[in-house]
This record gives C-alpha cells, sequence and structure tokens, in this order.
C-alpha cells in the first residue's frame, strides 16, 4: 500500500521522470560520442598497421604471453628437472643517460620450467621459475603466485600427475623443497613441458610535480642457461607469442636457444600475465555515467525535500503514521527507478558504443562473461545505490541545494580528483575507500596484478577496493543516510 502510493506520487511529477531519462540518454550519448572519436593503431617497423587483439586465457581474458620456450611432448604424467643459472640479458638505453645499450635484467625477466597446454598464445599452463629480483617462483593461470627462495640461480623440477601440477625448488639438486600444488583443468593426455625465458620491457617512471606520472618503455631481452637436464633431448623451440616484427638488436641477437656441452642457453623477451596495455578497457565506453549521475542526483534529492518544502509530509503521516515505512517506501521507489535507468543506460551503450570503436580497428580488451556481467550488472546498482544515498542526504537536510552539493561532492569528486591526479595518490586511495565513490570499483573490468611492471596506482585506473567491497561501501552510506533521514522523521516532521 505505502509502495504503490510513493510509486503513484512519484508519477506525478514529470520532471522526474524526465530527469532520469536525461540521465540514461547522458550516458549513452557520451559513450557514444567517445567511442566515433577514439582510434588505435600499431607500428610494425616504419608501418603503421592495425593493432592485433591481445590473445586470450580460456576464461575469456586478454593476457600477454610471449616468451621463448624449449620444449618436448609429455604423455601422461613425467617431470623435468634443471639447473637455473646465469640469467642476464639487455635492457636498451635505461636512465640515467639513455644513451647506450647496458647488460642486465628487469625486475620481472623470468627463465624456468613450464607445463603448457601447447604453444598457442593463451593456452593454460604452470611453470617454476627465477626472476630478475623477486626470487624463486611458482606461477599459473596468468595471475597466480607463489614466492619461495630469494635468489636468481636454483635447481628446479616440475611434476605433473593428471591435472595436478607442483614445483620445487633446491639449493644444492639433492635436498628439495616444494612450493605448491596448483590445478590446471581439463589438461589433455599430452602437453607440452621445457624451458622458457621472457623478460618485459623495462620501465622507468617520471613524477609530474603538477601531479601523476609519466612512463617510459625500453625493450629488454633475457637470456639463462640450464644445465643438468632430465630428461633431456628431442627439444624443439617455439616463440610464443612473437610477432613478425624483430627490434634491430633482436636481428643480431635471435630469440632462441643455443646447446653445446650439455647446456642449453635460452634468450626471449616479452611478459606472461594480463594484459592491461593492448586494447582499452570495456568499462571506459561508460565514463558517461560521471555526468549522468548529476541529473540523477538531482531527482533523487527532490525525492527527499519536496514534501518537506511544501509542508505535504505531515498529510502523508497523517495517512501513513509509519516514519520507518514512509522512510523505506520513498528509498524503495527511487532505487527502483534509478535501476530501470541503469540498466538500460547500460543495456544500449555497453553494445553500441563497443560495436562502434571495433568498427574504428580500436581493440578492446577481452574479459570472461561473468566479469561483463558484474561490470553491467554492477554499474546499474550503482546507479540504484546513489539514487538511495541522494534520497536519503535530501531527506536528511529538507533542504534541496545543499543536499546535491553533498552528494556530488562524496559521489561524483572524488574519482576525478583521484584519477585526474589532482590529490596525492595516498589521498586519492583513501578517499576511494572511505567515500561513497568507491562503488565505481565495480566498473573495474581488468584487476591490479601485483607481477605486472607498470604502476598500478588509482591514477593509472586501479581502484584499491575488490569490485563489490567498493559497492558495499556505497551501500553503507545509503543505508545510513536513509536511516539518519528516519531518525531525524520520527522527531520532527516540519
Amino acid at each position: 500500500m505505502i509502495l504503490r502510493a510513493e510509486w503513484l506520487k512519484f508519477r506525478t511529477v514529470r520532471g522526474w521522470a524526465a530527469g532520469l531519462a536525461a540521465a540514461a540518454l547522458i550516458v549513452i550519448g557520451l559513450g557514444c560520442l567517445a567511442a566515433t572519436s577514439v582510434t588505435m593503431s600499431c607500428m610494425a617497423g616504419t608501418r603503421e598497421v592495425d593493432c592485433p587483439a591481445p590473445p586470450t586465457d580460456s576464461s575469456g581474458r586478454s593476457v600477454a604471453d610471449r616468451f621463448t620456450f624449449v620444449h618436448r611432448a609429455l604423455d601422461g604424467d613425467g617431470s623435468i628437472t634443471a639447473k637455473v643459472g646465469h640469467l642476464d640479458g639487455t635492457i636498451t638505453y635505461p636512465p640515467p643517460n639513455h644513451d647506450e645499450i647496458v647488460r642486465g635484467v628487469v625486475p620481472w625477466a623470468k627463465a624456468g620450467l613450464m607445463v603448457k597446454d601447447g604453444t598457442e598464445p593463451g593456452a593454460d599452463y604452470a611453470a617454476v621459475l627465477v626472476t630478475g629480483s623477486h626470487g624463486v617462483r611458482m606461477q599459473s593461470g596468468f595471475t597466480h603466485d607463489r614466492a619461495s627462495l630469494p635468489v636468481r640461480e636454483a635447481w628446479l623440477r616440475l611434476t605433473r600427475e593428471g591435472d595436478d601440477i607442483t614445483g620445487y625448488v633446491s639449493a644444492d639438486g639433492t635436498t628439495w623443497q616444494k612450493i605448491e600444488t596448483v590445478r590446471l583443468d581439463d589438461l589433455p593426455p599430452t602437453v607440452q613441458i621445457g624451458l622458457f625465458v621472457t623478460s618485459p620491457n623495462g620501465l622507468t617512471v617520471e613524477e609530474n610535480p603538477q601531479g601523476g606520472h609519466a612512463v617510459q618503455a625500453r625493450w629488454t631481452q633475457a637470456t639463462a642457461q640450464f644445465s643438468q637436464i632430465s630428461p633431456g633431448g628431442g627439444w624443439t623451440s617455439s616463440l610464443v607469442g612473437y610477432s613478425d616484427y624483430r627490434t634491430t638488436w633482436e636481428q643480431t641477437h635471435p630469440p632462441g636457444h643455443t646447446e653445446a656441452g650439455g647446456v642449453i642457453t635460452v634468450a626471449g623477451a616479452g611478459e606472461i600475465g594480463l594484459d592491461t596495455e593492448g586494447g582499452m578497457a570495456v568499462e571506459r565506453v561508460l565514463t558517461g555515467l560521471f555526468a549522468g549521475l548529476l541529473p540523477l542526483i538531482v531527482v533523487a534529492v527532490l525525492c527527499g525535500t519536496t514534501e518537506f518544502r511544501h509542508r505535504m509530509i505531515r498529510t502523508t503521516l497523517a495517512a501513513m503514521p509509519h516514519p520507518a515505512r514512509v522512510s523505506a517506501a520513498k528509498a524503495a521507489v527511487v532505487g527502483a527507478v534509478s535501476l530501470a535507468a541503469g540498466l538500460v543506460a547500460v543495456g544500449v551503450t555497453l553494445p553500441v558504443a563497443t560495436r562502434m570503436l571495433r568498427a574504428n580497428a580500436v581493440v578492446i580488451l577481452s574479459v570472461s562473461w561473468p566479469t561483463m556481467l558484474r561490470v553491467a550488472l554492477g554499474t546499474a546498482l550503482l546507479l540504484a545505490l546513489a539514487g538511495v544515498f541522494a534520497y536519503g542526504v535530501g531527506s536528511l537536510l529538507r533542504r534541496a541545494v545543499p543536499a546535491v552539493l553533498a552528494v556530488t561532492a562524496l559521489l561524483v569528486a572524488p574519482p576525478i580528483l583521484a584519477v585526474t591526479s589532482v590529490l596525492p595518490v595516498d589521498v586519492g586511495a583513501w578517499l576511494l575507500r572511505l567515500t561513497p565513490a568507491a562503488a565505481f570499483a565495480i566498473q573495474q573490468s581488468v584487476a591490479a596484478y601485483p607481477q605486472l611492471s607498470r604502476p598500478q596506482t588509482v591514477a593509472d585506473g586501479y581502484f584499491p577496493l575488490p569490485p563489490w567491497a567498493g559497492l558495499a561501501v556505497l551501500a553503507l552510506w545509503a543505508l545510513a543516510a536513509v536511516a539518519a533521514a528516519t531518525w531525524r522523521l520520527r522527531r520532527s516532521a516540519a
């Protein structure tokens, strides 16, 4: 009964429905407008070409999967053991003078043993490896990582038992320490097992005095020597994920392997992990949400203040003498209509804008379908909770202008200030933990990956809270605002 009454009140004010329609149209319009103006191209030597789409893993995520792989077939269960040493390499034109090619390895250069479901980029894998500066690791599935000994030379062992892959490390080749066992679902009977080397770009991060930072990337290559390999022989060399283009250095120092005296030397470059640079994140087409929130906030605040301004709240309470139920019904109606507007906005913007981007040869980073569903549904829920929060603040303050300003300052301003580097990085991160703006984390499709060489700060578009935790922060603010407004309504209807 109360819900129906509040819904009828909402329907009678045409301006409120128009405001919500405007919010949805703004999200759609700005998303499509941005899509028409974005282009993308890559260089192959001196030629400008369309950028290739990154490979995808078994879940559909865009991944980086580029390395040199010296391998052989493994039928059924088995293992490989080798001593991995002399990890060295080349870094082109590093600081401070940027005038020479130097010897050395970047922190996340990797060399070790791998089991992989074929040699196609994106195929599932597990690896035990040494790194340039992060010791021995066990990695799998492009994101999983487990640290072990802090060394750059070690004996490594990798075993397969069905779908279970176990990594071991030893300091002397005699006493072995288990790192962990990972499970690769649906491995075929025959997989590829062997030695690999890769090296991501060397990065220089230069802080901007006005805020933010600039990142410069330099090509690198790593080499490692593998000895005491068991079993040995029958090796095939594959350049997984390499393009036809070769840098000037690679033309004279090609990736691959050489073998002499029982020692295999492998050279490689690239990265194994999530791809965050090979395309545009899908949530970028929803940046119109910031502008679309403004009319929604105004409508929701007016839903909370109008009856106080016109002194009709006493009539409402006389007909329905339950302040908590009245407040909850109003919040529910605002939340429902805001959710409907959000579903329309997202349901149109995502497919239309992404289709327009692909028509302009823009690569969009692939994500798994649960992630895409979370981005779409989460954005609509964000709008719904934003409406409830704005209603609660309006009903609590009972004045429209202060309420609109307060909600905008708490919800819309923090992510803009943080991402544009107006605020120090730490301050921006805390704002996006504590304010309702934490909810924008629900839109992040590519999560921060600790093993990625590039910075992953708020200014780079990474939120400090997990997606659903960020949305929960907004939900708590909305609940608190409605509860405070209800408390005040019980004390005084004037």
